[in-house]
Order: structure tokens, then C-alpha cells, then sequence
């Protein structure tokens, strides 16, 4: 409620070595969250942040004290994305220069080259931090870059803005129907602990959620959904037999554009 006393981002320690932060709605009404992993050769940041933020800044600190504990003098940075949306994107420039860092740019041709995937959308690619796999697998549909991200070590599915509590943006219809089928393939007899999005835009109030451009949310859902919310997407979807209409969910909304 006082933007004056709110930082730009709060910082999450979810354990030593994965973190979660979370843009204040004071900086952009977005509030999106950004994710960072570390294993034993090299960390990954998943997105940038939305607009102009001191986001680089935040991340180095992060990293220099997680280098201090481990007694380790430098590890390698991977910046990715979940997907390519500006709010995503917003603070990709301040990592173009930093050392140790490499910036995958949020399109196909860099995506595609930078993590192996030469079937776009169909083959799953694994990239290994060091000791910490993860499962790379392509959702287009809410975006035509969109990602899904398994992390072995946790168990977690970040799935960006294709699945979080609040407006599922549906901008290809066919692909998207196929890309939910895609992670509950994937995600068949596999320990799913969490999946976590990138936004949070319902209310803790079943079916209801925040208007656009809300900065200030006292009483939101919780970030993380569960399997059972990504087979009742799957299964709306299916119901809609092809032509996706908005529907309501408890913790969610289908949103065709």
C-alpha cells in the first residue's frame, strides 16, 4: 500500500539453491515473478522483469552471496525465458555486458540453437546445470516461444503464462490445446510438487480475480498450482472440442483472444 517503503523486488530463498523473486506492482503492474537455479557448473535465471528495473543488480547480489556460502569464486549465468512478452523481457540489456553471462534472446532461431531443440514443438530437450537436470518443453500457444521448464532436483514445472492463477491468454488455439497435452504427457508418472507461473492475478476467493492493472493485491491466490489444476485445463480444453471459448475456472480463466 506505500509504494515508498516497497522494494522493486522481493527476493525469495524457496532453498540455498533455487530463488524466487517478485517484481512490486509498484514498479509495474505486471508483478511478474522470475525464477533463479543454481547447480554445480551453472545458474539460470528464467526472465527479466517488466519495464525498467535495477533487475541485474538484484540477481548479482543474489548470486555473490550464494558464491560466498558455497566458497566459490565465479559460476557461469544462463538467461532465459519462459517466453518472449515484454513484461518478460523488460530487463534483458543489463545482462548483455555482465561477465560469466550468456543471454539467450527470446526468439525461436536463439532458443532453438542455444538448448538443441531441432523439432519445434514436439522434442523435449534436457539442459544440465551441473548435477541439477532440467527438461526443457516447448508450449506455444499463449506466445510462439513459450517454454515449459521441469527441474528434476525440486520437482517444480515452471510453465510462465501458460498455467498461474489468473487469465490463461490464448493467442494460437491449436497449438495451445496441444501444448497443455504435451506437459500432462510429460508429467505422466513423474513427481510434480509444484507448477509455478509467472503472475498472479485471482484472488483467494474462488473464481474471482483482480482487475487489469491491479498494484496493490492484500488477498491474492497463492503462486503455485498443483497437477490437478493442469488436468482440469486439459480437460476444459478438451470439452471445448477445438474451439476455445472464456470459461471460469476456480483458480484460473481460458481467455482466447
Amino acid at each position: 500500500p506505500k509504494c515508498v517503503e516497497t522494494p522493486e523486488f522481493q527476493v525469495h530463498e524457496y532453498n540455498e539453491d533455487f530463488y524466487i523473486l517478485r517484481q512490486s506492482g509498484c514498479s509495474n503492474f505486471e508483478k511478474p515473478f522470475l525464477f533463479l537455479l543454481f547447480g554445480k557448473d551453472k545458474a539460470i535465471l528464467l526472465d527479466t522483469g517488466a519495464g525498467e528495473t535495477d533487475i541485474a543488480r538484484v540477481v548479482n547480489k543474489v548470486i555473490a552471496n550464494w558464491l560466498a556460502r558455497t566458497k566459490r569464486a565465479s559460476i557461469e549465468l544462463v538467461v532465459a525465458h519462459t517466453h518472449a512478452h515484454k513484461d518478460h523481457t523488460g530487463g534483458d540489456d543489463q545482462f548483455k555486458v555482465l561477465p560469466h553471462t550468456a543471454l539467450v534472446l527470446p526468439n525461436l532461431t536463439a532458443i532453438q540453437s542455444f538448448f538443441g531443440i531441432k523439432n519445434w514443438p514436439e522434442e523435449i530437450v534436457q539442459y544440465d546445470l551441473g548435477d541439477r537436470v532440467l527438461d526443457l518443453i516447448p508450449i506455444p500457444g499463449h506466445d510462439a516461444t513459450s517454454v515449459a521448464i521441469y527441474d528434476r532436483q525440486t520437482a517444480i514445472l515452471f510453465t510462465g503464462d501458460t498455467l498461474y492463477p489468473g487469465r490463461l491468454y490464448v493467442r494460437d488455439q491449436e497449438r495451445f490445446v496441444k501444448s497443455i497435452q504435451r506437459i500432462v504427457d510429460f508429467t505422466r508418472n513423474k513427481v510434480v510438487a509444484h507448477i509455478l507461473g509467472n503472475h498472479i492475478e485471482n484472488t483467494r476467493t474462488p473464481f474471482l480475480d483482480y482487475r487489469v492493472g491491479t498494484v496493490y493485491q492484500p488477498d491474492e491466490h497463492a503462486l503455485e498450482l498443483g497437477r490437478g489444476e493442469l488436468l482440469e485445463l486439459n480437460e476444459a480444453l478438451r470439452q471445448m472440442n477445438g474451439k476455445i471459448v472464456r470459461m471460469a475456472m476456480r483458480d484460473f480463466t481460458i481467455w482466447p483472444l
